[in-house]
């Protein structure tokens, strides 16, 4: 019976298959091109055009326009746009509202230096004769480069209802600037290594996420920062950064509930600027800090503690090893004496990843747990197990 229910599928035209997916939600529709073959070749289905630089914007637009969410397999929700050269843009519709541009298809790696600028606000929207239909909330852009940095700026600053946006590995960006006061909540940025300057005009935003050499940022409007993952263990962009140009930053993350931070960012950029205050700057409402080192030294240990003396309220602490972290250009052996006692009352977990000598976790645990008054935390060292060593 069970291979006449299959055979009578099989016989079916791709437009009945369609139909049917068509009253699935797009999350269950997806999983049917795990069924066989023809399923999924139906699910990969790519629109290839051919044109110029000029009207990929155009080409863009009316691949969204196209694509029926209600009725995934009656448009390819995969495109693939020749352009200039051997160039290619590849652009893929994924559930839940989701985008990827990916233009590095022919891209040989083109590293002439370009700015970028995405204007998200209604009055900067250029409409074009195809308005798309598919609402993007989410878009991951990769690998844009000078030749595409204008359709990209021409293609982001359309998509009004964006949410959520990747920029990654975009190779000879030098600035970027980013204006969306209406409803940007989350910005990451991954491995844009030549990024020097980072101007954000995001009132709405909730989380930031940046991985890669540290540029001068000038947050311009956003203190709601809910989640900040600033994983800057590359070093720095500009050699020439102050940590009075990270003053604005720190503002920013100052009410974070998660933070990823370096060990040499405190050091540098942030300890400098809240020494003086003896105490006052206290991120209240830290909850989960995850703390990059490159453990060098002991005064390595002292930045991370004098940190902790920070966060009153901190519930989780993962302590990550990595040696080829950027280091602190300087030494503050000052950093214990100069902070205030501040204790850990509800600190429930340690997790340590990276180290390789368990002694060094055992030494760093119990310097720890004179900074907790109450019940001792679970501690997770590097290979999984839990130390259920009493320290007193």
């Amino acid at each position: 019976m069970e291979e006449i229910v299959e055979n009578q599928f099989s016989n079916l035209p791709d437009e009945i298959l369609g139909c049917i997916v068509s009253f699935l939600p797009y999350e269950y529709a997806l999983e049917t091109s795990l069924i066989s073959t023809r399923w999924r070749d139906l699910w990969n289905q790519v629109l290839v055009s051919h044109g110029t630089i000029e009207q990929i914007t155009d080409v863009f637009a009316e691949f969204l326009t196209n694509f029926d969410e209600f009725d995934p397999l009656k448009r390819p929700r995969k495109l693939r746009f020749h352009f200039a050269n051997d160039n290619e843009l590849f652009a893929a519709i994924a559930t839940n509202s989701k985008l990827l541009i990916d233009f590095s298809y022919g891209n040989k790696k083109l590293e002439r230096k370009y700015e970028l600028q995405f204007n998200l606000n209604k009055q900067h929207f250029t409409y074009h004769s195809v308005y798309p239909t598919f609402l993007v909330k989410t878009l991951n852009l990769k690998s844009i480069s000078y030749l595409t940095s204008e359709v990209a700026s021409s293609i982001v600053s359309n998509l009004e209802h964006l949410e959520k946006l990747v920029i990654s590995e975009c190779c000879g960006l030098q600035s970027l600037f980013i204006e969306a006061e209406n409803k940007l909540q989350m910005l990451t940025i991954l491995d844009c290594l030549q990024l020097k300057s980072l101007h954000l005009r995001t009132s709405k935003l909730k989380s930031f996420r940046y991985r890669g050499p540290l540029p001068r940022i000038w947050p311009e409007s956003h203190f709601n920062l809910r989640d900040a993952n600033l994983d800057f263990r590359q070093g720095l962009s500009c050699s020439d950064l102050r940590a009075q140009d990270f003053d604005e930053t720190l503002l920013t993350i100052k009410n974070s509930e998660v933070l990823s931070l370096c060990e040499w960012t405190f050091e540098a950029l942030i300890w400098p600027s809240i020494c003086p205050s003896s105490g006052s700057f206290i991120f209240y409402k830290l909850r989960e800090l995850w703390w990059i080192d490159n453990h060098e030294n002991e005064n390595n240990i002292n930045a991370l503690f004098s940190f902790l003396k920070l966060c009153p309220a901190l519930e989780q602490l993962f302590v990550m090893i990595d040696p080829k972290c950027y280091p602190a250009p300087w030494s503050n052996s000052g950093l214990m004496q100069a902070t205030k006692n501040t204790e850990l009352k509800h600190l429930k977990l340690i997790k340590f990843m990276g180290f390789t000598n368990p002694m060094d976790e055992i030494l760093v645990a119990k310097k720890l747990i004179e900074l907790v008054k109450g019940k001792p935390p679970k501690i997770e060292i590097s290979d999984g197990k839990y130390l259920d060593v009493v320290f007193t």
